[in-house]
């Protein structure tokens, strides 16, 4: 998908504003997301030998990385980088820099790193604030896709047609893309309930003791006989036969 951002002729299929937004989505934030969940980390911790091992370990264990992944910052490094993109007068010539495509990829990749936390990291943020960060970063995504639809990037001259036409794109783009990872939070929060429930309604008596004291699996309880009409007969009639 980040070849599709960056290879693509989006110029030759849209207008110029709509095709670099286009490229937008598909770089910074639809190629992310399957990047992420294929577990990189993971997969280098497994292929890599020892030594190599070692050195990745250190650097996800390390405290920048725990800075960078924890989710507020890299949702300030991604949407923050949008706003300053898209409403400070930067040079026009910046929108077409294929090195932008590779920061959106960059910011984007961190951001759905930091917010899904399939990889390891020593210090991983609950899920709580990982499922709060993410309705606010997509509240600011769609502010910002609203005032261009009013008004384009300064010292831009997009026409009024070319801005209506990315403004909504980067708006219901930029949805899809959120609740996949909205949908992908509520399964890592289900799965963790589950198994939740499941230590909790494990029976007491796996961890009562044993024969002889020792902990261990207690015995099953008896089931009661059930009563016989001998059982209600006084004792001097049992005695008389």
């Amino acid at each position: 998908m980040f070849a599709a951002g960056v290879a693509l002729p989006w110029q030759t299929w849209l207008p110029p504003f709509t095709a670099h937004m286009a490229a937008h989505l598909a770089a910074g934030m639809a190629a992310p997301l399957p990047a992420v969940l294929a577990r990189p980390a993971t997969l280098a911790l497994r292929a890599l030998p020892v030594p190599g091992r070692r050195a990745l370990l250190a650097v996800l264990h390390s405290r920048p990385a725990a800075v960078l992944a924890f989710p507020p910052v890299a949702a300030v490094l991604d949407i923050g980088g949008l706003w300053l993109l898209y409403r400070a007068p930067l040079p026009p010539g910046l929108h077409h820099s294929p090195w932008l495509h590779l920061h959106l990829f960059a910011a984007g990749w961190l951001f759905t790193f930091a917010v899904l936390a399939v990889d390891p990291l020593r210090h991983r943020t609950g899920l709580a604030l990982r499922a709060a960060t993410l309705p606010a970063a997509a509240a600011a995504h769609a502010v910002l896709a609203k005032t261009l639809w009013a008004a384009g990037p300064p010292g831009t001259g997009y026409a009024p047609a070319d801005l209506h036409r990315a403004a909504p794109l980067m708006y219901y783009g930029g949805d899809v893309v959120e609740i996949a990872l909205a949908v992908i939070l509520a399964r890592q929060w289900y799965r963790a309930q589950g198994r939740a429930l499941a230590r909790r309604s494990r029976p007491a008596r796996r961890h009562a003791p044993g024969p002889g004291g020792v902990p261990g699996d207690a015995p099953p309880e008896r089931t009661p006989r059930p009563l016989r009409p001998s059982d209600h007969r006084p004792r001097h009639q049992e005695a008389s036969r």
